[in-house]
């Protein structure tokens, strides 16, 4: 079959990254629809998710065709003009502000209960997982859990603010474990109305607020993937919030997905469909917003642990998706699994990272050690 030009050159950028059109390994990409390269070409990263969703174009392992795509940077040699007007809104408009940053809640964590407990650990723990020693998710996110503890140097009455708890996990341990009095906020309905009534027998409790009402003292707190979510416009204030919420000889452990590059823009596909308004930090980001709030006391970098986690959480949902076919659909099925799978990808070519920042008000007088971690028990 004769190619065209733009194919030819389509083909030899894939070569590149040791993928093929229409090539017999897992990896390579599969052209269902003739029109598709030439929408991946002048869309780039929002024109190759939505294909891939109407069906287009295909790849075995979806996360393989990722980590050589993004560890050869072929990213970076698809820049189409179109996402200037993207680009532009990220650049001027606070697009996470007090009333925007709602929609996250209701289009991605309102999404069912039943839908994440089916893909997550059985404590619903949706953020990178720790696997050092772990046999299977619910042990590593056990270890996260434990590990999180272990360096805000909990003990029993003590007061935590978990700054976007989820459904509650971290909560839930730190009280069972810990003997923690425990607060959390969340922009989710439904994580709300879940760990309320999971967590009921604990001393442990579900605020629907933004973050920027918080105002009142706490021995420690924790944010735990939620600042991916907070946007550069907002990053200063967030770091305000934790400040006059902590204590004077408290701990503040920050977990955040992270860029390597501040320059870079959100994708815009992840944007439009997973994460509304989704905002990754940069480490000259973060710091610049501790600056004067925070001393770094840690930075703790396990990124490589996500690629795990996510391929756990493609098992887990591509295992029960029989279950929800009927209520969400075959376009849903395309749009998660890429979802998932393309992060996988690129926590495997190490394109994104995973932080945990210690910070302390003052800073520690003799400094801070992190725990021990290969002596972590559950």
């Amino acid at each position: 079959m004769k190619l065209t030009q733009l194919e030819k050159w389509f083909n030899q950028l894939l070569n590149e990254a040791g993928i093929s059109l229409n090539g017999p390994n897992p990896w390579d990409i599969q052209i269902h629809h003739p029109a598709a390269i030439q929408r991946i070409v002048a869309e780039g990263s929002l024109g190759l998710g939505e294909s891939y969703m109407q069906g287009d174009w295909d790849a075995a392992q979806l996360d393989a065709f990722f980590y050589r795509l993004l560890r050869a940077q072929l990213h970076e040699k698809v820049k189409p003009i179109g996402l200037w007007f993207h680009t532009l809104q990220h650049t001027l408009m606070n697009k996470q502000n007090s009333r925007r940053a709602w929609r996250v809640g209701e289009y991605h964590y309102n999404l069912g209960n039943a839908f994440y407990q089916a893909m997550l650990d059985k404590r619903m723990t949706y953020t990178c997982a720790y696997w050092q020693d772990a046999l299977d998710l619910d042990q590593a996110q056990e270890n996260k859990l434990e590990m999180i503890c272990q360096k805000l140097r909990l003990q029993p009455g003590m007061r935590l603010l978990d700054i976007g708890c989820g459904w509650g996990s971290l909560m839930g341990y730190a009280a069972e474990k810990y003997g923690v009095e425990c607060v959390g906020i969340t922009v989710s309905s439904e994580q709300m109305k879940f760990g309320q009534q999971r967590y009921a027998h604990l001393p442990v409790a579900f605020r629907l607020q933004d973050y920027r009402e918080m105002d009142e003292p706490f021995d420690a707190v924790a944010s735990v993937g939620m600042f991916e979510h907070v946007g550069r416009k907002n990053y200063r204030t967030f770091m305000q919030v934790a400040h006059r919420c902590l204590k004077s000889d408290g701990l503040f452990l920050l977990h955040t997905i992270g860029k390597n590059l501040t320059h870079l823009m959100p994708d815009p596909w992840l944007d439009r469909y997973i994460f509304p308004n989704g905002d990754l930090p940069s480490i000259k980001q973060i710091a610049q917003a501790v600056e004067g709030q925070f001393v770094v006391e840690d930075l703790h970098n396990f990124g490589a642990d996500y690629d795990r986690t996510l391929m756990a959480w493609f098992d887990n949902f591509n295992h029960h998706w029989p279950e929800f076919n009927t209520e969400y659909g075959d376009e849903f099925y395309r749009k998660w699994s890429y979802y998932l799978l393309s992060c996988a990808g690129a926590f495997r070519a190490r394109d994104i990272q995973l932080w945990q920042w210690i910070l302390s008000k003052q800073g520690i007088v003799g400094g801070y050690q992190r725990p021990v971690l290969p002596n972590i028990e559950t």
